[in-house]
């Protein structure tokens, strides 16, 4: 299947990450975060205007931009 972005998934939808294209100085904060190509991630909500959206990703909560999560791409597991 081919990849998308984290920020297409839908409240309750799995992907598994695939590649992450952000800026160099926000890539080790996603790294150290645990998001990893090969990490299984769960959609979990949005906020009410959309942004941030939170994310279920090795057994926590973690919040994100949509402009970060835009730039990760995932696919259906």
């Amino acid at each position: 299947m081919k990849a998308r972005p984290l920020s297409s998934l839908l409240p309750g939808e799995e992907g598994v990450v695939t590649s992450i294209d952000v800026p160099a100085e926000h890539r080790p904060r996603l790294l150290e975060m645990g998001l990893l190509p090969g990490t299984r991630v769960a959609m979990i909500r949005y906020a009410p205007m959309g942004d941030p959206m939170e994310i279920r990703v090795r057994g926590y909560h973690l919040s994100l931009r949509r402009h970060e999560a835009d730039r990760v791409m995932v696919r259906q597991p």
